[in-house]
């Protein structure tokens, strides 16, 4: 059945309590039908055990003995069930697709080939339809951008073609509409520029042309600006030399300068205070007289 397992000791999870069942009884070796793989060092009470209520124990007893799976797929135990449904043959999984537990149909939903899961997510079950969501593509994750619950429309996000973002541009939620900017095709990301969240107008700044990202200069959000600060081109970095934020108008300086064709233009702009821009002669060194 194979070499024996060296478990980890894990002082945490031994002083979690005794070794019990699902139904509070205490484990008693003796009792077991697997004492055979016992003697081999395949399982140990407390540590990896088919019969203890913690899911960690019974984890580590289906990782050391995966063949034994199948057998608790209809385990009373719905600990049992969704751990046995993570290492079990994927041909004996469909039928926990109807399982009560969500924990378990998740875990089915997660190993069944994507034609047999399309209809899990519409499940009652927020965590199902996540799973459903993690493993559908194309026109099957239309349902998952009209769901109640914004994680599941995140997932879908972050999967469908970029060909369908656009459907979800709007999305009712800031994290779920950053990440379509995140996605997006850069030729829709101006109709965004005007997002009234601030970050997902900052993930539009990091990722638009330098044309488009002109619409971004007067931004009421600093984190914008500073984005496009960032990222514009140097011609247009005056508009922000008046911007009201130091760190901006100092960046915007910055590369300005590091221009040369453009550091000239810096004496003659008008600074945020109204006062000319001067830029100084170096200082006068004796040295280099003739």
């Amino acid at each position: 059945m194979g070499r024996a397992v060296a478990f980890e000791d894990n002082a945490f999870e031994d002083n979690l309590g005794a070794a019990l069942d699902w139904k509070g009884r205490p484990v008693r070796c003796r009792e077991c039908d697997h004492q055979a793989i016992n003697a081999m060092g395949l399982c140990a009470k407390g540590r990896a055990c088919i019969r203890d209520r913690r899911a960690r124990r019974v984890e580590t007893f289906l990782r050391a003995n995966p063949e034994l799976a199948d057998q608790y797929l209809d385990h009373p135990y719905f600990e049992v069930r969704a751990g046995a449904a993570r290492h079990a043959t994927v041909f004996r999984l469909a039928p926990l697709l109807d399982d009560p537990e969500p924990e378990v149909r998740a875990m089915a939903t997660l190993r069944l080939p994507a034609e047999r899961i399309r209809d899990m997510i519409h499940d009652e079950d927020i965590d199902v339809r996540i799973a459903a969501a993690s493993r559908l593509t194309g026109a099957d994750l239309v349902p998952a951008i009209r769901d109640e619950a914004y994680m599941v429309r995140i997932t879908a996000v972050r999967r469908m073609p970029v060909e369908m973002l656009p459907l979800v541009r709007h999305d009712p939620d800031p994290e779920v509409r950053a990440w379509v900017a995140r996605r997006i095709d850069v030729r829709a990301l101006p109709d965004m520029a005007f997002d009234p969240d601030p970050l997902v107008r900052r993930e539009v700044a990091g990722r638009l042309p330098p044309d488009p990202l002109r619409l971004l200069v007067e931004d009421s959000d600093m984190r914008v600006r500073f984005t496009v600060a960032e990222r514009l081109a140097e011609e247009d970095l005056f508009a922000l030399l008046d911007d009201e934020e130091p760190a901006i108008r100092e960046l915007a300086r910055t590369r300005i300068e590091a221009v040369p064709e453009l550091a000239g233009r810096l004496a003659d702009h008008t600074g945020h205070d109204g006062a000319a821009v001067v830029a100084f002669p170096a200082p006068h060194d004796p040295g280099k007289e003739t």
